[in-house]
């Protein structure tokens, strides 16, 4: 195996490695000084005969979607918490792991606060929002949820393929993982656990500008690399946009004080001009002048699928762990999140469900 490959290789080794798996592991001329002598001595060699435990635990679900993203606060979690919500909701059979081991945000996202896993004769159970979307994070395992995960890598991974063999999700159509951000430790075990498995591909999302995007080309590189299709590119808080009646408005008074005058404006509105209470506001927030998530797509080739406006509504409902499909409050995030979800299942990024029946 060449040195490079990522099932063998850490990213940390030493010029010439033997890779991990290698009888020479840890005792070659390349590996003095390596910071993973230690571990590759001691790690014993050939196939991990978990991989077949979670091959069978992995046969009863029919598509794996990663969410992945190359920086942590662009909404990720966000979306694959309403991707789930919105899976479920067209009567799909889904799952939402968890696997962002030091900032598990989903139980919040879920509603789930304060829950717990329960054992069965089957494995771990998931904790299930409704019938039709169950949810397994480290989240529901801490007794203060307040308690900062401080784990090396190996422990990291050991929890990985523990929610991968041992949580029953029983028949499921699709199972959504939720990754931390970057490419590290964790991104690298998910594929490799599930590799035998099959995966569909991921779903990566960033911010518009180029600070965020940069990185996300890192995230593209590193799915090519570990052979993981890129099925999309979501562009979430592309703007601010939300219904002019929602804004507070404010003035600047000479002693650079801020007076509200959100009751004025609305009442004036009310009084002279009612049809701009319907009207929605957009502003930039971000700079998109480099074009964006869609250009860097079209430069990359990988498909673009889509744009969501930074919303308020959407926010909300995230905080208050729940759907933003479930009412009409996010009127402006809820149709972009619907056609981009839509659009995966429409031109067949994934497979269709009616193919693994």
């Amino acid at each position: 195996m060449e040195s490079g490959d990522y099932k063998d290789v850490p990213e940390n080794a030493n010029e010439h490695c033997p890779g991990t798996q290698s009888e020479s592991a840890g005792k070659s001329d390349a590996c003095k000084g390596c910071p993973n002598q230690e571990a590759c001595v001691t790690a014993p060699k050939g196939p991990d005969p978990d991989l077949v435990t979670i091959v069978e635990r992995m046969a009863t679900v029919k598509h794996k979607i990663l969410v992945l993203s190359g920086k942590g606060g662009v909404g990720k979690s966000t979306f694959s918490a309403q991707l789930s919500y919105s899976l479920a909701a067209m009567d799909f059979q889904v799952g939402l792991l968890d696997i962002d081991i030091c900032g598990p945000s989903i139980p919040k996202m879920l509603g789930l606060e304060g829950q717990e896993i329960h054992q069965s004769n089957l494995g771990w159970s998931p904790v299930y929002v409704e019938s039709k979307l169950g949810v397994m994070s480290i989240g529901f395992m801490l007794p203060n949820p307040d308690e900062a995960v401080i784990w090396r890598g190996p422990r990291k991974n050991g929890l990985i393929k523990q929610f991968l063999k041992d949580v029953y999700w029983g028949e499921l159509d699709f199972l959504v993982i939720d990754a931390p951000p970057g490419t590290s430790d964790e991104h690298i075990s998910i594929v490799q656990f599930l590799q035998a498995t099959g995966i569909d591909g991921a779903i990566v999302v960033t911010t518009p500008q180029q600070v965020s995007l940069i990185d996300v080309r890192k995230e593209v590189s590193f799915c090519k690399k570990v052979g993981l299709k890129v099925l999309g590119v979501v562009e979430n808080m592309s703007g601010l946009c939300q219904p002019l009646s929602e804004f507070r408005f404010m003035r600047t008074t000479e002693t650079g004080e801020q007076k509200d005058m959100t009751e004025w404006i609305l009442s004036y509105m009310k009084e002279k001009a009612p049809e701009m209470l319907d009207v929605v506001a957009y502003t930039e927030i971000f700079d998109s002048s480099a074009g964006g998530a869609g250009r860097m797509c079209s430069e990359m080739g990988i498909p673009f699928l889509g744009k969501v406006p930074l919303d308020p509504q959407l926010c909300k409902a995230a905080e208050e762990g729940r759907s933003c499909f479930s009412d009409d409050k996010c009127r402006v995030s809820a149709p972009a999140l619907k056609m981009i979800i839509d659009k995966l299942l429409a031109q067949q990024m994934i497979s269709r469900i009616e193919d693994g029946a």
